[in-house]
């Protein structure tokens, strides 16, 4: 049975890869966009991935479609949360590019719902899908690396003046646009941290002074630390990198984007690894692929076929431990 979806925006940086899944994938119905914005619809209108595609002209038509169950949010980020708000309760499952905005409480109410209405909210975190962070979670999970004390995570990028600006409204600039996808990580290893700090800097972006540009989080458990860095002016090509460290082994995974190994370090033979340094190679998996295999799952909780990959629990801890860290 085909599932019915809709987009709701279109300026988000995911917007046209999600598009193009839900155009790709044959278990959907893709029911048509509404992009609030005159502008950025003619822009929308011009790219491959909404060639032909329905566009609506306004929410109510939108939401109104009770044959649509379920809807991607493809806003800015300074204007999902509303856009989610309203899909939610109008009985929308949710596929909501990240991150849930910078109003915990809207967002807590947005779960809420969820939660009375037997409704799914799917965040947008496309590394939940991705083999080698799963294989690297595997191994946490299972007791490979031991007791975790550390991790850390670099997703730097390259902006231009007018994105910087874009970002720049929202407290820790480039960590509130980037660092969800590595907390979505390291909380599914270690859980909720009892202490976040963060810290925000503008070392390259004069023209732009209230945005923070060179940015840490530091995240404290009980037994562990975490540090997630990022910046918005490193030189391509970006050198994403991701790291376990515990009792009996270490993962580190460089680039992560495109990623073709981890190093995997053990104090001795386990589970067909061996003791000390292997390359544990990774199938490359394309930002697209990422893409599809998040809504492929999506439609299979949709179906009854599987339970949520992340439970509305962990979607609220991600953004409750992203807006410790900048202070919202």
């Amino acid at each position: 049975m085909l599932i019915r979806m809709a987009q709701y925006g279109t300026r988000h940086g995911h917007a046209s890869g999600k598009a193009q899944a839900l155009r790709s994938n044959p278990d959907v119905e893709f029911a048509g966009v509404f992009e609030p914005d005159p502008v950025a619809r003619a822009s929308a209108q011009r790219h491959s991935a909404y060639a032909g595609v329905h566009w609506y002209d306004s929410e109510d038509e939108l939401l109104g479609d009770d044959r649509t169950i379920a809807i991607a949010i493809e806003g800015r980020n300074d204007k999902s949360l509303a856009m989610a708000r309203a899909a939610i309760r109008a009985g929308k499952h949710l596929w909501y590019d990240k991150p849930a905005g910078d109003d915990w409480a809207a967002f807590q109410e947005v779960v809420a719902v969820a939660q009375a209405r037997g409704l799914q909210v799917q965040m947008g975190y496309m590394f939940r899908y991705h083999e080698g962070f799963r294989r690297i979670a595997g191994w946490v999970h299972t007791g490979l690396l031991g007791d975790v004390f550390g991790a850390r995570a670099h997703m730097s990028t390259s902006l231009t003046v007018p994105a910087r600006e874009v970002i720049a409204r929202h407290r820790g600039g480039i960590f509130y646009d980037l660092a969800g996808h590595v907390l979505d990580q390291i909380v599914w290893l270690l859980g909720r941290p009892h202490h976040v700090a963060g810290f925000f800097r503008n070392d390259g972006t004069p023209e732009v002074p209230r945005f923070s540009d060179n940015t840490l989080g530091v995240l404290e458990f009980e037994r562990a630390m975490a540090f997630v860095d990022i910046a918005a002016m490193e030189a391509p090509p970006m050198a994403r990198r991701f790291e376990v460290y515990g009792t009996r082994g270490s993962a580190i995974m460089e680039p992560f984007e495109p990623a073709r190994a981890v190093r995997l370090c053990l104090q001795g033979p386990q589970d067909g690894y061996t003791a000390g340094e292997q390359m544990v190679p990774l199938k490359v998996q394309t930002r697209q692929g990422l893409y599809d295999r998040e809504l492929v799952a999506l439609l299979a909780t949709l179906h009854g076929e599987q339970p949520p990959d992340r439970t509305l629990d962990h979607e609220l801890l991600v953004q409750e431990t992203l807006l410790r860290a900048t202070g919202k």
